[in-house]
């Protein structure tokens, strides 16, 4: 649907299909604040979708064609986890009823705004939410849509009074080239979504359309420590793109770089900015990791671009508190800390566990971690296998499929193979969260960090962790005080 157009004189009733799910959550959320009436189903009830209800959105479970009696929407959007079979989709196809993809909506929005687009493989989620924090505080009301939840506002996307739009843009199925940017910030570029992308190349020719499809006198934000970057940037000047960048990373080899990097015992970090070689100032972030350093000055640069001042954006950060599930702090129970993060991809994986050890030293890591998808696993498992050796203790869950078929052979224990073959001993496969938690609060002691991984519903286990562990701590108390 090139071209789509908003329009109130054109549709009124917008119907969600796979509205719980954080994307099409946070764009359903944009569209009633924009005077639409919005409605939507899925297949299983969500956080996301407690907050819909909580704003008079209509949600019901499952997918039906009565939906479009009940509803009579103008436009039913549906998400990439919707197959192409599916009854209300077909349906709506034989009423003709206007039917659009996610991304189709929701670049019609960003398109007609000054538009910030956030992408890359990684770090696209914390990237966007300090971008649009730092926006806010310069007065600008953003408005927002990201893949995950900014817990400075409690929400996914949010509809601003100003003229900018920051969204993070998704690569997964190649709809992010629909965007066209003012600002457009590129973290890294890796091999992922292996079940849309069949190899690297494919994944950077994606990039290489993506800025060309910028706006006229917009800049380009990117990483230039990352190789997959730092070709993109050769692939696009060879190709006609854009002859100037600016680019981030460690030192004063770039345009904005990150120096005297300190990792603050118990979480957080602060580090000198340079620009253009010249000592810019300080920032302190209360998130961890070198990661969360490149994501910092991604979301510098951007404002750059936009003539916020560096002091507002330090200012910003400093009070930035993270997204939901990006090494997110759960809890303690007896001296055991548990932290949940979205990691799914060898690199992200990496990143957290080094941002781990890098502020809680000496401490026992306890991992557990659900590999998400079978095409993912399938095709990184080695890398994966690596990596996850970084953990004191691994606990190896089912993989999530999302919406993919298992592959026959495709399975968890690929990793744990991998391992052991290589002489690790501290891998354990579980047949589901359950026995994960089960066996993970028998075994956690004092001064453990516990960290839950994935992409999936592994949060899930973190929240049934805690539970057991304060029960194990009562009961152990009341023996205590007994004796």
């Amino acid at each position: 649907m090139d071209g789509l157009k908003l329009s109130h004189d054109r549709i009124r009733n917008v119907h969600l299909l796979g509205i719980g799910g954080s994307g099409m959550s946070g764009l359903a959320a944009l569209l009633s604040e924009l005077g639409f009436e919005v409605s939507g189903c899925d297949m299983a009830h969500s956080y996301y979708m407690e907050k819909l209800l909580a704003r008079r959105v209509d949600c019901v479970l499952g997918h039906d064609p009565a939906h479009l009696d009940r509803y009579s929407p103008d436009l039913l959007v549906y998400s990439s986890a919707i197959p192409d079979h599916n009854e209300e989709l077909i349906e709506a196809g034989r009423r003709g009823i206007s039917v659009a993809r996610r991304a189709e909506v929701l670049s019609a929005l960003f398109n007609e705004r000054f538009g910030v687009g956030i992408a890359g493989t990684h770090g696209k989620t914390t990237t966007s939410s300090m971008a649009a924090l730092i926006l806010d505080r310069a007065g600008l009301k953003p408005t927002v849509a990201i893949g995950g939840e900014i817990c400075d506002i409690g929400a996914n996307a949010r509809l601003g009074a100003g003229l900018p739009m920051v969204a993070e843009l998704d690569e997964s199925d190649g709809s992010f080239e629909l965007f066209r940017t003012n600002v457009a910030v590129v973290t890294n570029v890796d091999w992922d979504h292996v079940d849309h992308y069949k190899s690297r190349q494919e994944v950077e020719w994606a990039f290489i359309r993506f800025l060309k499809n910028r706006k006229k006198d917009s800049s380009v934000v990117i990483c230039g420590e990352d190789l997959g970057a730092a070709r993109l940037i050769e692939l696009n000047r060879a190709n006609g793109g854009a002859a100037h960048y600016t680019t981030y990373g460690w030192g004063s080899g770039w345009d904005w770089g990150a120096f005297d990097v300190d990792h603050i015992p118990g979480g957080g970090v602060s580090f000198g900015v340079l620009h253009h070689g010249k000592v810019k100032g300080s920032i302190t972030l209360k998130v961890s990791g070198d990661h969360n350093v490149l994501n910092a000055l991604a979301a510098c640069a951007a404002s750059s671009c936009m003539n916020v001042p560096f002091e507002t954006a330090s200012d910003a950060l400093k009070a930035f508190k993270g997204a939901k599930r990006r090494l997110q702090y759960m809890g303690s129970v007896g001296e055991i800390d548990l932290y949940d993060d979205y990691g799914h991809h060898p690199r992200e994986v990496a990143a957290t566990l080094r941002a781990v050890r890098s502020v809680f030293p000496g401490r026992r890591i306890v991992t557990l971690f659900q590999p998400h998808r079978f095409t993912r696993t399938a095709a990184l498992y080695r890398e994966f296998a690596e990596v996850l050796t970084q953990a004191d203790r691994l606990f190896l869950v089912p993989i999530y499929g999302a919406d993919e078929t298992p592959i026959p052979g495709v399975c968890s224990d690929l990793i744990a193979r991998t391992m052991i073959e290589k002489g690790a001993r501290q891998v354990t496969l579980c047949n589901d969260l359950a026995e994960a938690v089960e066996r993970i609060g028998a075994e956690a002691r004092r001064a453990d960090l516990v960290l839950t991984l994935g992409a999936g519903n592994v949060n899930a286990a973190c929240e049934q962790l805690m539970s057991r562990l304060e029960q194990q701590e009562s009961v152990a108390n009341a023996m205590a005080c007994s004796a």
